[in-house]
């Protein structure tokens, strides 16, 4: 009998990978995610309505994959919208979005959680994968709400090999395109989000809220607490370890392409001038040293020495 569990455990491992997915006790919106594959990128909701940002959450998925509801609801919208695939459904005063996706469904039609609604087209992602969106009214969600951006170990869940080669393929052409300085616009996804904040003021000129003049915002401030980690938004070298008046804290990598990333503000750095780093390694702690008025992360980007808006890599 024991053998027989052996064999049995041993065929579920050959068939999947286990991956460590971390949830909050309230875990994912429905008792169905849309597609297996994991998370390529995060909700990141503006602070105004016309801010860029993240709205819903990007899972990898290949073309053709089954799109499934996520909870039951009734089918609101099931056509192409501005030249993509729209599935939209209702839940009470909830509503889950999926796109793009080829409607399997029709307006009206009554769905159950985990009913197949579509598949996947292309289009989103290069390698292809599913915006999965929330809202309640006119407000975003989070669909994967409670997801612990710590690495907090939660429960394991058996995904196929498939979906970590996916998510492989998506990081190499995420590193081609760092690499070759091809950056594709707004909401790239080419840099990690250092702290998985929210921009809470923008690139651009802005009323300084200390010295209440106008001032050029040379990069975004991600809203993040006190002593969250700040991680490094892609593969670099450390350029510098500093402390300024006006910066607090202050860290600068340099990637390929000319690219550099700056980061102030913090509690400190735990990396020293010319140390190798890798996309997403804890560099240091969020602070409020130097001009700042709270906890939060200012983040810069500037491309052979000349500023540019990070929020068209993030």
């Amino acid at each position: 009998m024991q053998r027989g569990w052996l064999r049995m455990w041993g065929s579920l491992l050959l068939a999947g990978v286990l991956l460590v997915i971390t949830a909050a006790p309230g875990g994912a919106f429905g008792s169905q995610r849309p597609v297996p594959g994991p998370v390529v990128r995060a909700f990141d909701p503006p602070a105004k309505d016309w801010l860029p940002g993240h709205r819903g959450v990007d899972l990898a998925a290949a073309v053709g994959t089954p799109v499934r509801a996520a909870a039951a609801g009734r089918v609101t919208v099931a056509r192409g919208i501005a030249g993509r695939g729209v599935v939209t459904i209702a839940h009470g005063d909830l509503r889950t979005t999926y796109e793009p996706v080829t409607a399997g469904v029709r307006a009206g039609q009554q769905v159950r959680a985990g009913d197949v609604i579509g598949t996947v087209q292309a289009g989103h992602c290069a390698s292809g994968c599913l915006h999965f969106g929330l809202k309640r009214g006119d407000a975003y969600l989070d669909p994967l709400a409670g997801t612990d951006t710590e690495g907090t170990a939660g429960p394991v869940r058996l995904l196929p090999a498939s979906a970590v080669a996916l998510a492989r393929k998506l990081a190499a052409e995420r590193a081609a395109a760092l690499a070759a300085g091809d950056y594709p616009g707004s909401g790239s996804g080419v840099l990690l989000n250092p702290v998985h904040g929210r921009i809470s003021s923008p690139f651009g000129r802005r009323f300084h809220p200390i010295f209440h003049e106008w001032r050029m915002h040379e990069g975004v401030d991600l809203h993040a607490s006190c002593g969250t980690s700040i991680r490094a938004a892609a593969d670099g070298v450390i350029r510098s370890v500093s402390y300024d008046a006006s910066g607090g804290h202050r860290l600068v990598i340099a990637h390929a392409s000319g690219l550099t990333t700056h980061y102030l503000h913090a509690q400190g750095y735990q990396v020293r001038r010319g140390q190798r780093v890798q996309r997403g390694q804890v560099v240091g702690r969020v602070g409020s040293t130097g001009w700042s008025t709270g906890c939060h992360l200012h983040f810069g980007t500037k491309v052979n020495g000349r500023l540019v808006d990070p929020a068209r890599y993030l």
